[in-house]
């Protein structure tokens, strides 16, 4: 049986850890092809624990890109599924190869989130400072009520609770029991589930809201400022701003948001994928082939299994898009919350653009592989498992610490979250503007990359925004398919 290459990124890089994004076969509708199973195939006349357990042990023993880092465990130790995944990958873990990549999740709320986006929230993304434990809005998603009550980014949420007499500050929160102790107080990602929220806004007034979380659909490419064409001294730069591969339709508006870059004649790009956890293997597909006027026919990226599926190893060649651009220049903007899909884009262009490409802002998280999914179907059970890694056309594919090392220049920036995303003057656009014009950069710490950063002064140096603190996705310890795929999610 041939497994379709699509991804439907899990990532859980996620849980435990400041990033999130993945690359993964999916059922239906994604790819149009069966969701593998494992020889032979378990019984689901029950859904118990164990029944479970012996689920995910074929799958893992048929299909784990690294069957000989796979631990032996004892089912009864463990009174959860996922408990149990931990321990018996937990030998590829201290190798930096699945940091928490194989999970167990539901069929039904991630095809959801696949299909359209659909997810139960406030409908907003949440940052900490790492240093400050301050919870900040990074981005607000339109047709929610997070937005609709006033929350945007740079909002500081300060004070969370069920009523306006039950408030409890997050200061004390993260005193108490860190950034879980936050998640807690947020509440389960329920639709009905209502908090009221202290929170300051970017222009200085502290306003009180009660809020519901409702069921909404995410825009992969935001109306606001998904798409813009930038002008920079008589220079039309394209910007894309991509949320998450995560959603179906990203395709398509990608395909959109590309068709005006191609209108106005643009060839060199932003692309900000600072937020984007990864997602469906088949959007970055199309993303790629979008980039790629006039290589139809070459290599874009590879899959490559365990031997004992090689089989199954697949190369994915440019294909023709109506809408295609020959890039010449391209900034990619990431933090540590870019991972899986994002990742393979930016690792599967360096064979074509070498050092006319830069990555800007900060390391990305290191998730070169991607998960299949195996459902039990009787019991609403999917099992994501390290199935595959990717490699582009040079099979450079060993980012497990990140693509810092990897891509030929990297520029440091910070993120300016009292800027809006698209403004040319918030921190890693500008940074991300400047090596498009050949101006000089300070390279981020490690990479290795060859970006000079001489010429820098103070004021370019805050311009860029190098002394911004440290943030990380604020993330339950065991999330769902949204916080997976869209890190900070609430």
């Amino acid at each position: 049986m041939k497994v379709a290459r699509t991804a439907l990124s899990v990532v859980l890089a996620a849980a435990l850890v400041s990033c999130g994004g993945g690359g993964s076969s999916t059922p239906p509708p994604t790819s149009g092809g069966s969701a593998p199973t494992p020889t032979p195939t378990p019984s689901s006349s029950a859904c118990g624990l164990r029944a479970q357990q012996d689920f995910a042990d074929s799958v893992l023993n048929e299909w784990y890109l690294f069957p000989s880092l796979l631990a032996t465990a004892n089912p009864a130790s463990f009174s959860s599924l996922q408990d149990y995944l931990d321990a018996r990958v937990a030998p590829a873990r201290a190798q930096n190869r699945d940091r928490f990549f194989t999970f167990a999740t539901s069929i039904a709320e991630e095809n959801a989130l696949i299909n359209s986006g659909s997810s139960a929230g406030f409908g907003i993304r949440l940052f900490y400072d790492t240093t400050a434990n301050r919870v900040f809005v990074t981005e607000a998603f339109e047709g929610a009520n997070g937005l609709a009550a006033g929350l945007d980014r740079g909002s500081e949420i300060t004070a969370i609770g069920t009523t306006s007499a039950t408030l409890q500050s997050v200061s004390s929160l993260m005193a108490s029991g860190g950034p879980q102790a936050v998640v807690n107080a947020l509440g389960p990602s329920t639709a009905g589930t209502t908090r009221v929220l202290r929170f300051v806004q970017p222009s200085g007034p502290t306003v009180e809201a009660t809020i519901t979380k409702t069921d909404f659909a995410l825009d992969p490419v935001s109306d606001r400022y998904g798409a813009l064409v930038i002008n920079e001294g008589g220079r039309r730069v394209g910007y894309i701003n991509l949320r998450t591969f995560i959603i179906a339709d990203a395709a398509n508006q990608l395909r959109d948001a590309f068709g005006q870059f191609r209108t106005q004649g643009v060839t060199e790009l932003i692309i900000d994928l600072r937020y984007n956890g990864g997602g469906l293997v088949d959007v970055a597909d199309v993303m790629g082939d979008l980039m790629g006027q006039g290589r139809a026919g070459q290599v874009w990226s590879k899959t490559v299994l365990r031997a004992s599926k090689s089989a199954e190893n697949e190369t994915r060649l440019f294909r023709n898009e109506a809408n295609a651009i020959a890039p010449t220049r391209i900034a990619f903007i990431t933090t540590n919350a870019s991972a899986s899909a994002s990742e393979l884009v930016a690792n599967s262009m360096i064979p074509y653009l070498g050092n006319n490409m830069a990555l800007v802002g900060s390391n990305t998280f290191g998730k070169p592989v991607g998960q299949f999914g195996f459902d039990l179907s009787a019991c609403d059970l999917r099992v994501r498992a390290v199935a595959f890694q990717t490699v582009n056309a040079d099979d450079e594919g060993e980012y497990y610490s990140g693509l810092a090392g990897v891509v030929p220049n990297t520029c440091r920036a910070g993120d300016d979250i009292f800027r809006p995303l698209g403004d040319p003057r918030e921190a890693s656009i500008a940074a991300a503007l400047d090596f498009l014009a050949g101006r000089s950069c300070t390279p981020i710490s490690g990479s290795g990359a060859n970006t000079a950063a001489s010429g820098m002064d103070a004021a370019q140096s805050a311009r860029i925004g190098l002394d911004l603190p440290q943030r990380e996705p604020l993330r339950p310890r065991r999330p769902g398919a949204g916080d997976l795929e869209i890190p900070g999610l609430f």
